[in-house]
């Protein structure tokens, strides 16, 4: 281990993995650590055994759930948009062909009590039950604008210069109930909160035509894709791609230490007695707990069910979300399920996450709309997980920390962390222009 590196990456989290698979491919020399003796960190799969002594002790899982390894639980379950950032870093770090995909079945918005599939055409709102027949046709103007716009075409702007005017301008254009706008906001843009209505109309509008695009690509119910046997095997797909160009990857290294110099920089990573010299070290915040502040706290549900969320056209695999306003909070709820279909649960069995950021300290009552939305379920394991962010200046130290995992169950708020970090590290944009076909999918139900 006494060798000099470029970087050294501690935890082997998704966006270390995945920081740790670019870099590599840039040519830099990278050590990969972790404390752990698997892959995965905060981000890995458990089979039902593990799952079960990580919530339960020692307590043996019922024989009625099947075998135990033909699980694979997601501890932060993601669903990648099809022609979202993601994928195509896969595809420009050449790891989408050690990994098999498959369309995510449906996309689902809560409104007044219901479950709705998310209209994301002209097309699709004209035959959508959410909104009323005027609402329709107006809707169906606002999506073909967004369809037929393009940035370096002036005459498809329509008069508008959307880098400048706000997103709420542009809805209020189409006279938008606020129902509609809430849907095409937090389960077509996919925004988090309603702070877009005020920023650049241009994001809003790239957001809307990425996930239409996404559906056009596999023509599944969704945009989404994911990997069968879950997102445990990404991971160990960037750990190949680093071993090709020249990586090296050590688990179960106790107490990874981070050491700087007198000025406060990073010099290097000292385990077990030995350091291993560097220029630039990434980590997840719990390597550096004296870097970051905690933000914030994920509540969340993980069930284990014997059928598919209710209202989703029996749909093996599907997102649903929950706007904040439907439920009288500041935050949106995520409701994820996946199957035997993706192969992580053995078959007739359904894996079913109910997520929000925390906003009390009772999870089993702040998740209980959308747990009662799923129906019957077998088993049902609550959980809290504190969010932290990084207090550190990384121009001056060289110490890269990742945020942790929000509660949204897409990839696309962390892949922005990811390719913010990139350019941080390396001082350059991430070139994401890639052939998307070199990743594909299979179709729904099998």
């Amino acid at each position: 281990m006494d060798e000099d590196y470029d970087v050294i990456v501690l935890g082997t989290g998704l966006k270390e993995c995945i920081l740790s698979g670019l870099l590599s491919v840039d040519g830099l020399k990278v050590l990969h650590m972790d404390r752990n003796d698997y892959y995965g960190g905060e981000s890995s799969s458990l089979m039902l055994n593990q799952l079960w002594k990580r919530f339960k002790g020692d307590e043996n899982p019922s024989e009625s759930l099947g075998i135990s390894k033909e699980y694979n639980v997601d501890m932060i379950p993601k669903f990648m948009m099809a022609n979202g950032v993601l994928v195509r870093a896969l595809v420009h770090a050449n790891v989408a062909k050690y990994l098999n995909f498959k369309a995510v079945d449906g996309s689902f918005v809560y409104n007044k009590g219901k479950i709705y599939k998310v209209p994301a055409t002209d097309v699709e709102a004209l035959k959508s039950s959410i909104m009323g027949l005027f609402e329709k046709r107006r809707a169906r103007k606002f999506f073909i604008y967004v369809q037929d716009y393009e940035e370096n075409d002036p005459k498809s702007h329509e008069g508008l210069d959307l880098t400048t005017i706000p997103a709420k301008e542009l809805i209020s254009k189409y006279g938008l109930e606020d129902d509609t706008i809430e849907f095409i906001g937090h389960a077509l843009a996919l925004y988090t909160s309603d702070s877009y209505l005020e920023q650049p109309a241009i994001d809003f509008v790239k957001r809307i035509r990425l996930y239409a695009e996404s559906i056009a690509r596999f023509e599944s119910g969704s945009p989404y894709i994911y990997p069968m046997y879950g997102l445990g095997e990404l991971p160990q797909a960037f750990a190949r791609l680093s071993a090709v160009y020249g990586g090296t990857y050590m688990l179960n290294k106790p107490q990874c230490k981070v050491e700087f110099d007198d000025s406060g920089k990073v010099i290097g990573v000292t385990s077990d007695g030995e350091t291993a010299k560097c220029k630039k070290v990434v980590c997840d915040p719990s390597y550096v707990p004296d870097m970051v502040k905690k933000v914030g706290k994920v509540a969340r549900a993980i069930c284990i069910m014997s059928h598919p969320i209710p209202d989703t056209n029996e749909c093996h695999s599907a997102q649903v979300i929950i706007p904040q306003k439907q439920l009288n909070r500041n935050s949106d709820m995520y409701l994820f399920c996946c199957s035997y279909s993706h192969n992580v649960a053995p078959q007739g069995k359904f894996i079913s996450f109910v997520t929000t950021e925390a906003e009390t300290d009772d999870p089993e009552s702040e998740l209980k709309p959308g747990v009662d939305l799923l129906g019957p379920v077998d088993e049902i394991f609550y959980e809290t997980y504190d969010r932290y962010e990084p207090t550190n200046d990384s121009g001056a130290d060289s110490c890269f920390v990742s945020t942790s995992y929000d509660a949204t169950t897409h990839f696309e708020t962390t892949m922005i962390d990811v390719l913010t970090l990139y350019t941080k590290i390396t001082g350059k944009e991430l070139n994401l222009s890639v052939d998307l076909s070199a990743a594909s999918a299979s179709g729904g139900e099998e």
